[in-house]
């Protein structure tokens, strides 16, 4: 049988179907999962440095249309995103979002 022979309401509910199985499996795990664990504090620190290696590879050595904005400026809305990340007690989104506003904002100032 093909995919185009199967009805889409069908394949929809198939796809929930699986999706609901890694979910409820996913729950039942969850609970003897111990997060204050060293495989948890591992993940953590690996999370955090794929992020500064993307905004660092981001802000020094761009590509596209951000190689054209002045390096100053994406070194400014980093440290304006790092200091944001320690004042609001290692808030990844705020950091992320307050450096992501202040390049959006310094974009305006300079006209580009």
């Amino acid at each position: 049988m093909s995919a185009a022979a199967i009805p889409p309401l069908m394949l929809v509910l198939l796809a929930a179907a699986v999706t609901f199985i890694w979910r409820g499996l996913g729950a039942l795990l969850a609970s003897k999962i111990d997060t204050d664990g060293a495989l948890f504090r591992w993940i953590g620190c690996v999370s955090y440095a794929t992020v500064a290696g993307l905004i660092s590879r981001m802000a020094v050595l761009p590509t596209g249309d951000l190689a054209d904005t002045p390096l100053w400026l994406r070194l400014g809305a980093v440290a304006v995103g790092f200091a944001v990340f320690f004042l609001a007690k290692r808030n990844l989104l705020l950091g992320a979002a307050a450096g992501a506003g202040s390049f959006a904002a310094g974009l305006f100032f300079l006209g580009s």
